[in-house]
């Protein structure tokens, strides 16, 4: 079956659809399994000797990605392979490419009839803005490596951000423009609700209908000896910089342990500098699922080498908290945010102190909270990542 999420990004859908092709690959279906990543910015035909068959992929360089394919040239591609495709589809890239209507719309039924959709939703829609306006200042739809998370935010976290109240209100009304533009071209199957399905996202994914013929479902544990979402917080608490902002652990001597480790890194490297300084439970938590950890990260990039997927499953970038220590004006957004709910309701809850160290609080403690049974060895993780 072929699966395609709809996006306005920064809601999961990079999460998702790189999970539920891992998924898919536990599982014995009669076709390959291939994600696409966006359908819209170039698609190519190649022979893969791996598979023995002709599969779609992206151009081998990110510079060659582009709107150089109509919508039809699109369609034909996906008609001609013979292999289950995962995908996502992004209203931006659309409304960037400027196709004529009638092209969207005979676009639109053909992934109707061919793909089961799942259409992406944020609750906290100040957050979708703010990851927006962040984006537009680091490049930086998602991070897929503790290197490059580190490379992208480290210095942010130090000097800070002014967000630009404007660009707030664009990226609020681009979110409702995907909700509408979603509900209106899109026979949608299921919603991915952020806050709701992330704590759960394996749950969420094996419940889906691509599943039903599968004798038995397979979990992230049952191939890797550990639960998705252990592996996800070694994921983020192996690059939580976020984390020493909130501690006050960031100065400049982590910034030369930090730029060590960038000169001696080969290949990708979990940054000694800072795993370091995390509370110990946390250390500790590293330490005792380092080797499990490092099995999938490696299987999942595996897949990439295979042309299964465009690149590996990515980390976390910021928690709320994080978000409003990195942004000056924070209370001012917040403001903009609630004063265009007012003119803009039935999209989201407006925004008040108590909800927001709540939802601040429980993201948090989900991303953080590590048992208390490990081993006390700090440098296994990195370790197992170099071998």
């Amino acid at each position: 079956m072929n699966v395609l999420v709809l996006t306005p990004d920064s809601v999961g859908s990079t999460l998702l659809q790189r999970l539920i092709t891992v998924y898919m690959q536990f599982h014995e279906y009669d076709k390959p399994v291939i994600n696409l990543h966006e359908l819209t910015n170039g698609l190519i035909n190649y022979y893969n000797t791996e598979f023995n068959r002709e599969l779609l992929g992206k151009p081998q360089e990110r510079e060659q990605w582009g709107y150089f394919q109509t919508l039809p040239e699109i369609v034909d591609l996906l008609k001609k392979v013979d292999h289950y495709k995962t995908s996502r589809l992004a209203q931006y890239h659309i409304r960037n490419r400027n196709d004529p209507l009638r092209d969207q719309v005979e676009f639109y039924k053909y992934l109707n009839d061919n793909f089961y959709i799942i259409a992406c939703r944020r609750q906290n829609v100040l957050e979708h803005a703010l990851s927006w306006a962040i984006n537009k200042i680091t490049k930086k739809l998602n991070v897929f490596t503790a290197s490059e998370k580190l490379d992208s935010f480290f210095d942010l976290y130090k000097s800070k951000i002014e967000i630009d109240q404007d660009a707030l209100i664009s990226s609020l009304e681009q979110y409702k423009n995907y909700i509408e533009w979603s509900e209106q071209y899109f026979s949608i199957s299921s919603y991915f609700n952020y806050e709701r399905d992330l704590p759960n996202i394996e749950k969420y994914i094996l419940n889906l209908p691509i599943f039903a013929s599968q004798s038995n479902r397979i979990t992230w544990k049952d191939t890797y000896g550990i639960d998705f979402q252990d592996w996800n917080k070694c994921h983020y608490l192996a690059s939580d910089v976020g984390g020493l902002l909130l501690e006050n652990k960031i100065d400049n001597h982590l910034k030369l342990e930090y730029t060590s480790d960038t000169k001696k890194r080969k290949g990708e490297i979990v940054p000694e500098s800072i795993i370091s300084r995390l509370p110990e439970v946390q250390r500790n938590y590293l330490s005792a699922n380092a080797g499990r950890y490092t099995d999938a990260w490696k299987s999942t990039w595996k897949m990439v080498e295979l042309g299964i997927m465009v690149t590996g499953v990515p980390i976390k970038k910021q928690t709320f908290k994080e978000k409003q220590l990195m942004i000056k004006n924070f209370d001012q957004c917040v403001a903009t945010y609630n004063e265009w709910l007012l003119k803009n309701p039935g999209i989201a809850e407006p925004i008040n102190d108590v909800s927001m160290k709540e939802a601040m609080d429980n993201e948090r403690k989900i991303w953080t909270n590590t048992d208390n049974k490990t081993l006390p060895v700090i440098s296994q993780l990195s370790n197992e990542i170099n071998k």
